[in-house]
């Protein structure tokens, strides 16, 4: 009898702990109830506080092997904020230029030099990206007091709102194991304009380059403004996926190494891209047959 009664308070003993120790929520684990604000001392801008996004996970690409890629071409795209399906890339409230910008300064991000041609050869300090595109100019002031001239340095940052343009890497390749045409894109870099002293353009620089599959991560934590539903949960990393965008080719992988402006102008210049593009699609339309 004294063995059942040891037996039964081991076990009620036994539940009792194993209750306490899944009643403790543990630190790690995200709350995902979105009715709860992260700032109780602030009023809530919206009528919950949405968090799905910085929860979600971005899924890896399917491995490729060489042996099943028995055709690929690589293509550089420019992609311009100005157009009406670009919109977006220039939203004010949050550019793509200032994700890309402030996670290369913060270290969350690497960011390529443009000498190595999207090569990701030489990589750059947040120092350097942080300096990039900022200019120094001397103001002459007045003090208000003794009204003697004072210098002052000021340094003006780099404003969102001059990057017009996006130049992107990609290879447009056809996997033998699928038997689908794919895309991935490599790299992504932010395009300004230079000009001279009287203001004449004299021609496009790129800052840096993002190598694209480092920075999906980032970009799937960062929503993108949707103008048909502001509920939306379309990230950066979807657009770019789903390749909601407007773009054209600059150049595709040649013998020359050389891109449409150098060999074309005016009007033939899209006509060849728009050739560039019809060809990477005839191919993979060529290949069956009905």
């Amino acid at each position: 009898m004294k063995i059942a009664l040891k037996f039964l308070s081991f076990c009620l003993l036994m539940v009792f702990f194993t209750a306490s120790a899944f009643a403790q929520e543990p630190e790690n684990i995200q709350i995902t109830e979105s009715s709860e604000p992260f700032d109780e001392d602030l009023p809530l801008d919206d009528i919950v506080e949405k968090r799905m996004v910085n929860e979600r996970r971005v899924l890896q690409y399917e491995p490729i092997r060489e042996a099943d890629i028995f055709w690929e071409k690589r293509i550089f795209r420019v992609i311009d904020v100005r157009e009406k399906m670009n919109l977006p890339f220039a939203y004010p409230e949050r550019p793509f230029f200032t994700i890309l910008m402030d996670a290369a300064i913060n270290g969350e991000i690497t960011a390529y030099s443009a000498e190595g041609q999207g090569k990701f050869t030489y990589t750059l300090e947040p120092d350097e990206v942080a300096s990039m595109g900022a200019s120094i100019d001397t103001v002459i002031t007045f003090d208000p007091e003794t009204y003697e001239e004072q210098i002052q340095v000021v340094r003006n940052d780099l404003n969102p709102e001059d990057v017009k343009r996006f130049r992107m890497k990609e290879v447009w390749f056809f996997d033998e194991e699928s038997s689908r045409l794919q895309c991935r894109i490599l790299g992504i870099a932010p395009l300004i304009n230079k000009y001279d002293d009287n203001g004449n353009f004299q021609y496009e620089k790129v800052l840096f380059w993002v190598y694209y599959p480092d920075i999906r991560e980032l970009l799937a934590r960062e929503r993108v403004f949707n103008v048909e539903n502001d509920a939306s949960l379309n990230t950066w990393e979807d657009l770019l996926e789903q390749r909601y965008f407007a773009s054209y080719i600059i150049k595709e992988s040649n013998v020359y190494d050389r891109r449409i402006q150098d060999y074309l102008t005016g009007v033939d210049r899209l006509l060849e891209a728009d050739k560039i593009k019809n060809e990477i699609f005839n191919f993979e339309h060529d290949l069956w047959s009905y």
